[in-house]
């Protein structure tokens, strides 16, 4: 198998709705510029995967009413490279769409699954250890993860833990897994890193497509019958029909939490799945005051510990700030404090509904003059 078997299927169907204001139902996080490098989360993991693979062998999933988005950052996909689920129903099943889809071009193919909105630092060894991990399951009937030292206490990510010996003579970094843990409590996330024999799930996956599909008839058997028979020529209504009966699983808790033949590879590169405005906060440098202005003309003054992220062509003048999150969009800006960013859901939701109750008032008043 050569380099011409890998196929990446990068998953983009999210809403990103911890990174309210900036992040909206229309336009979510993975098409936006969140790192402030002038390419969205999307463009950055398509361009990356596009070293270890063939352009034309990348696929990304998303939902329905983004598609268009997709065509419209990464021009020249094939139709068939763009799949649209007509509704959520989390990641299991929108990997075996893909996979469905990869079979019928290539049924040896050697798979990459990958999330569309995760930061990584060094290119090179993100590579060199993707490289790795297809020649582990072009060799061998494993399912690869990969897994990155934690440097903290982390609650919002997953971790791995694994055993200590190496699974391969020529692989000192493959472990066998032990068990995954979803987003622990706090002072089970300090023993975890305390007996280090743990990684953070980075939510990257490899594997050969015959073994992907052993993996899913084995632990999700109605999954696989449904979506097995699913091609790049399956009509709308047929895709539809089967996701309505599909139930929403996960990849990681439907087969990874299962299956035997899981190993992790430790990851060489730096990473995070900035997930929301803390997690982008820890991943960026701060300045000598803890602030991060990713982005917007921000004159500061006694302020520390805080995050500014705004159109570039807005300027905002701050004072006696500390922990806090500033984040806006053209029309909404949002000033919460960071340790209350978990209220930022119930905001967006609150504004939501102001402006539709806002939207149908008008409506009626129009009404009432004609």
């Amino acid at each position: 198998m050569t380099r011409n078997d890998t196929y990446c299927i990068i998953m983009a169907g999210g809403t990103g709705s911890r990174f309210w204001p900036m992040s909206q139902a229309e336009n979510p996080k993975q098409f936006l510029d969140i790192l402030n490098i002038g390419q969205s989360m999307l463009q950055t993991t398509f361009r990356r995967f596009e070293a270890v693979c063939p352009r034309e062998n990348i696929f990304v999933v998303t939902g329905k009413e983004y598609v268009k988005h997709v065509h419209e950052q990464i021009p020249g996909l094939a139709p068939w490279q763009v799949i649209g689920e007509p509704v959520r129903r989390n990641t299991a099943p929108c990997v075996a769409y893909a996979a469905s889809v990869i079979g019928a071009l290539n049924p040896e193919a050697n798979i990459v699954v990958s999330p569309s909105d995760h930061a990584i630092f060094g290119e090179k060894s993100f590579v060199s250890d993707m490289e790795l991990a297809l020649d582990i399951t072009r060799r061998y009937d494993q399912i690869v993860t990969l897994g990155v030292r934690p440097t903290s206490p982390n609650t919002s990510y997953g971790y791995i833990q694994f055993k200590e010996e190496a699974a391969l003579a020529d692989a000192d970094k493959l472990h066998k897994v032990i068990t995954f843990t979803e987003k622990p409590p706090l002072e089970v996330a300090k023993a975890f890193l305390a007996t280090g024999e743990f990684f953070w799930n980075s939510g990257i996956f490899v594997w050969r497509l015959p073994v992907l599909k052993a993996a899913y008839s084995q632990f999700l058997p109605s999954v696989a019958q449904n979506f097995f028979t699913l091609t790049r020529d399956s009509s709308p209504d047929e895709v539809e029909y089967i996701y309505s009966q599909s139930e929403a699983i996960s990849v990681d808790f439907g087969i990874m939490e299962k299956a035997s033949n899981v190993h992790v590879l430790e990851a060489s590169f730096g990473w995070s799945d900035v997930e929301s405005w803390e997690t982008l906060y820890s991943t960026l440098p701060p300045d000598s005051n803890g602030n991060c202005i990713v982005r917007g003309n921000v004159f500061a003054y006694d302020v520390k510990d805080t995050i500014v992220h705004i159109p570039a062509y807005r300027t905002l003048v701050l004072q006696g700030l500390e922990g806090y999150i500033v984040a806006g969009d053209r029309d909404t800006l949002l000033v919460c404090r960071r340790d209350q960013e978990d209220r930022i859901v119930k905001f967006a939701s609150d504004v939501e509904l102001a402006e539709l109750s806002d939207k149908s008032r008008h409506k009626n008043h129009g009404k009432h003059h004609e």
